[in-house]
């Protein structure tokens, strides 16, 4: 059985971090952007209602791509938004024809924001921005017995982004509470998973990946959208 932590997803912009994203990428009416891993649309729907861009949503998963499609439809975006349900990692990109590239949640498509820049840099025209969102650790060295998962420090998660082409041009940082929704977003959609779905050994690993969240992710794990521009 599949982990079932595709239940939940971030919250809609209640700090208004994609309005904020949307002025650091310089949309207009006349941009054009890809959506990777869209999920349910929210970001899509903000920035095409804010700024009148065209977006192309790619979401893999049908469930997610058909909330998505509600979701623009009831906004009456459906000039402005198209929602694609594929795998990102095997679409095929037109070269230089995007004014951005998002992946705000989803760098392990590829791997990391390294190879995410890389794959979405070919896309992108020459001046135009990539924002992709990655964890880092606040802290570093680790303590004994936290696994990095293949995370590094703040400074250096933005040296893999301008590795690829791209001067850092913005960031924006979730703050704890964030981390705390998001998090509790799960936790609720995963009880409800779970009442119906009686297993113990996916009950155990619920139990171990929130008491993660308390002893390591939260108080070292951050997470932020870094955007970059191409040369």
């Amino acid at each position: 059985m599949d982990w079932p932590y595709e239940v939940a997803e971030r919250d809609p912009d209640e700090r208004g971090e994609d309005l904020l994203l949307g002025s650091y990428l310089q949309l207009s009416a006349e941009s054009r952007v890809l959506d990777v891993a869209c999920g349910k649309g929210g970001p899509a729907a903000i920035l095409a209602a804010a700024y009148g861009c065209r977006i192309t949503g790619v979401e893999i998963r049908p469930g997610f791509a058909d909330a998505a499609r509600e979701r623009v439809a009831a906004a009456g975006l459906d000039g402005l938004v198209e929602i694609q349900t594929a795998d990102a990692a095997a679409i095929e990109l037109e070269a230089s024809t995007l004014d951005a590239a998002l992946c705000l949640g989803a760098a392990f498509v590829w791997g990391s924001i390294a190879d995410a820049s890389a794959a979405l840099r070919p896309a992108v025209r020459p001046g135009g921005f990539v924002a992709i969102g990655e964890p880092f650790w606040r802290r570093w060295p680790l303590p004994d017995g936290v696994d990095p998962e293949g995370y590094v420090p703040l400074a250096e998660t933005a040296g893999r982004l301008e590795g690829e082409g791209f001067a850092l041009t913005g960031l924006v940082a979730a703050s704890e509470d964030d981390w705390d929704r998001y998090e509790s977003l799960h936790w609720r959609a995963m009880e409800e998973w779970l009442a119906g779905r009686p297993d113990e050994e996916l009950c155990a690993r619920h139990e171990q990946r929130r008491a993660d969240y308390f002893c390591s992710r939260r108080p070292l794990l951050g997470w932020a959208i870094f955007v970059g521009r191409k040369a």
